[in-house]
């Protein structure tokens, strides 16, 4: 069993209106000294076998076709 994590944050330069509004949020909740939040998301996953090399390219292959949009956002995978 191979255990992963993926990160897909959104590239520098895309609006990200998600993390302006939780940026407000901390404000208006007396959090101090933000300066600015981005937002993205964590998927854990884990998959059959013991091959690193395999897995890591069916991760890859699963962030292009579906997990992060690579136009706007960014991904990094982590193999534990």
């Amino acid at each position: 069993m191979i255990k992963a994590r993926v990160i897909v944050t959104l590239k520098n330069g895309v609006l990200d209106p998600q993390g302006k509004a939780i940026e407000g949020a901390l404000e208006g909740l007396s959090f101090s000294g933000v300066g600015s939040v981005r937002q993205g998301k964590v998927f854990d996953i884990e998959l059959d076998g013991a091959d690193r090399a395999k897995a890591e390219a069916e991760l890859k292959e699963m962030c292009e076709r579906l997990l992060a949009n690579t136009v706007i956002e960014n991904y990094s995978i982590s193999i534990t």
